[in-house]
């Protein structure tokens, strides 16, 4: 099956073997994308790396996306989100449908619920009956699943499954936990210091600049202590983290682990607190897997 999962600053288009559960060796390709850019140049970074990857006709494409995004008919919700405004109202179906090599029919899938999707299918969450993802980049992300089910209400689940919609500190949690959080965070603590991204200032955190850790602390930790009482309510037996930020989890995991414990919710659910095995793959992954669930029940 061939898959997308579309980033606030990449693409990647691969092709999934759904017998292995894996990316087809040679067949994963990524492109730089400008989520501020306009719908035009959007859909053709999504068009010029889906042509990479070798397709045959009556191919079925699974597009993991960010929300807001009306996923049932295709169309983007985008508005003022820092991300994919361009798109808003924009028929993203129709728009990619006679451009992708081969296709033969395009489903959308979130890309949090995708990556937990993928990690329960064939990662770190496999064998966990209830399961809690999020995803560090552009934003926040997230996935409650039971059984291999994605819920988007019921206790311990936050309004729509989404994290992103929470507050701290009476500000909506992305000011605190996101990219451009970090940077603002860092670059007004260091009187400056513009055109640094994230994985430098993981860098400077290691070599011992000291703003920078605690930056990362006082952002992870922040997260926990947001998401404990949810973590608390679910009582997952498994937390798994992905995104680009979790490339950098030595500087993650303590921050969130104390945040988690501040509460006491972590340690009343006696789950385990995990980095993504398929840090990059997990949403492709996932995608693929919900998109064949799903023609299967249809």
């Amino acid at each position: 099956m061939a898959v997308m999962d579309v980033g606030g600053t990449h693409v990647t288009a691969a092709k999934v073997d759904l017998g292995s559960r894996s990316v087809v060796a040679g067949q994963s390709f990524r492109e730089p994308l400008n989520a501020g850019g306009s719908a035009e140049e959007i859909l053709s970074a999504l068009i010029r790396c889906a042509s990479r990857l070798a397709t045959a006709p009556g191919t079925h494409w699974a597009i993991a996306v960010p929300g807001p995004f009306d996923y049932e008919s295709g169309t983007a919700r985008h508005s003022a989100v820092g991300k994919f405004d361009a798109l808003y109202g924009v028929d993203v179906r129709a728009a990619l449908s006679p451009r992708l090599p081969g296709s033969a029919g395009v489903t959308f899938h979130n890309d949090a619920q995708a990556f937990l999707a993928g990690e329960w299918w064939a990662g770190a969450a496999q064998g966990h009956d209830r399961a809690v993802g999020v995803t560090l980049g552009t934003g926040v992300g997230s996935s409650f699943l039971i059984g291999g089910r994605t819920l988007s209400d019921g206790p311990g689940v936050p309004p729509e499954g989404r994290v992103d919609l929470l507050r701290y500190a009476g500000l909506p949690l992305e000011e605190t936990v996101s990219r451009r959080a970090i940077l603002r965070a860092y670059e007004h603590a260091a009187d400056g210091d513009p055109g640094i991204d994230v994985r430098q200032i993981a860098e400077r955190a290691r070599g011992g600049d000291r703003v920078a850790a605690e930056v990362f602390s006082h952002t992870f930790r922040a997260l926990g202590m947001v998401l404990g009482p949810w973590i608390a309510a679910f009582e997952p037996t498994i937390l798994v983290v992905g995104g680009s930020i979790a490339a950098s989890w030595d500087l993650v995991s303590g921050p969130l682990q104390e945040g988690l414990a501040e509460t006491g919710s972590w340690a009343a659910s006696a789950g385990k607190l995990e980095r993504a095995q398929h840090l990059a793959d997990a949403p492709l992954l996932g995608a693929a897997h919900l998109a064949a669930e799903s023609r299967t029940a249809s």
